[in-house]
């Protein structure tokens, strides 16, 4: 969770680590991980850069490597909606 840029804002870490330890996220985890792994495995320089799913898995994209890209950090997550003070951006509404 990136944390905004507001010197008033309170991070709730009993709901984050609630969250987090759901089975569907650490599932998640496990595939971001592994994807990320596999581009390293592959010789991608992945070091200051983010790996992408082209699909969100959260959308039901997969792991496999048609599906990943590696990124700057700052194009992946504007695209996503993590800059510090945003909220996810949601598509369709």
């Amino acid at each position: 969770m990136i944390i905004p840029s507001s010197k008033n804002y309170v991070r709730d870490y009993k709901k984050e680590a609630e969250y987090h330890a759901q089975p569907e996220q650490k599932k998640n985890r496990a595939a971001r991980n592994k994807a990320r792994a596999q581009a390293v495995s592959s010789g991608k320089n992945v070091t200051s850069k983010d790996v992408d799913h082209k699909k969100p898995l959260r959308s039901g994209g997969s792991t496999d490597k048609s599906n990943t890209r590696v990124r700057s950090v700052s194009a992946n997550r504007s695209d996503n909606g993590h800059k510090p003070g945003e909220t996810q951006k949601k598509k369709g509404k």
